[in-house]
């Protein structure tokens, strides 16, 4: 099994990375493979509401000048995803926003690829605005029909410097219990897929406040 993390910071190896690596690091001690996609330091443009996607069902995005269908296909194959971003004016940054959006309406134009995957959504902030974008993230998990991966506190850490964040004992120790939480989830998935038959996708109603 495998988890794949988004990490939506522009810097590599910032609090965001550092927080991520804490699950990660608890996920492989429970057996789990665990990889980083760095989406933040890339030129991703934001969704141009073409609605191709939806008609052609490919699973791609018509725009091709970036790696976002690329990054769909690794997601698609992972068994959890970990979407993480630091907080910009106290929301989600805007590259990662991009991702997101793009990524999550392909998947559900192409009948729910993230469906039933394990999810969870990671923040980094210097002082405030994390539980927003904490909120922000959970919205395309929970869109999804993802099964969530909770902790014992939000999935929020902080810290302003590279690594700062690695003297935030609280939010480590929340990243840990997220890995393990989440390592459970995995192999309860794993062990019942046979047993327990998941839900069969439903037909989305459309409606709209005027109909």
């Amino acid at each position: 099994m495998k988890v794949v993390a988004v990490n939506g910071s522009p810097r590599k190896e910032g609090n965001t990375y550092h927080a991520l690596m804490q699950v990660g690091n608890t996920l492989k001690e429970n057996g789990i493979d665990f990889e980083i996609l760095h989406v933040g330091n890339k030129a991703v443009r934001g969704c141009i509401a073409c609605g191709q996607c939806a008609k052609n069902r490919d699973e791609k995005c018509t725009i091709t000048t970036d790696p976002v269908n690329e990054w769909i296909q690794v997601l698609k194959e992972a068994d959890g995803i970990i979407i993480s971003s630091p907080v910009y004016f106290s929301g989600v940054a805007g590259t990662m926003k991009s991702f997101l959006d793009r990524a999550f309406y392909v998947s559900g134009a192409n009948g729910g690829l993230f469906r039933q995957k394990v999810g969870a959504a990671v923040v980094a902030v210097r002082r405030s605005g994390g539980s927003a974008t904490l909120d922000s993230l959970n919205h395309y998990l929970t869109y999804s029909e993802m099964m969530i991966a909770t902790a014992n506190y939000w999935n929020i850490t902080h810290g302003r410097t590279p690594a700062e964040v690695l003297q935030d004992g609280e939010a480590m120790q929340t990243m840990e219990v997220l890995g393990r939480n989440m390592a459970w989830q995995l192999k309860m998935r794993e062990q019942t897929k046979d047993s327990i038959p998941a839900p069969a996708p439903t037909a989305k109603v459309m409606t709209n406040f005027i109909r």
